[in-house]
């Protein structure tokens, strides 16, 4: 399945929640959304605080939940994440990470 495929099926999701409507009380806004991708993601660091085990199945809906996030945050803001992972990487190929000093800048991380 595709990164498209994915969002439609989000899509589909949230609309059948309703969370799309103008009166949910779950607004389905960019900055919403960044928030939520950040709790999730917050989540998936807890499976990992005290030590490196962790249950698969649990770190696997996590994972999902963050994934479905993002693939929300980026359409609602019209970024193709395809492109924006592709453009990233070959940005990337470049880069050097040697050392604790980083040869690039911030917004390059």
């Amino acid at each position: 399945m595709t990164v498209r495929e994915l969002t439609a099926k989000m899509h589909d999701f949230v609309a059948d929640k309703g969370w799309y409507s103008a009166s949910s009380r779950r607004p389905q806004t960019p900055r919403n959304l960044a928030i939520s991708l950040s709790l999730e993601a917050a989540e998936v660091l807890e499976h990992f605080q005290w030590s490196e085990a962790y249950d698969p199945q649990a770190l696997a809906s996590e994972l999902a939940d963050v994934t479905l996030y993002l693939l929300q945050l980026a359409d609602v803001c019209e970024i193709d994440l395809e492109q924006a992972v592709l453009d990233k990487l070959a940005r990337n190929v470049g880069r050097s990470w040697t050392g604790l000093e980083s040869e690039t800048t911030d917004d390059d991380a």
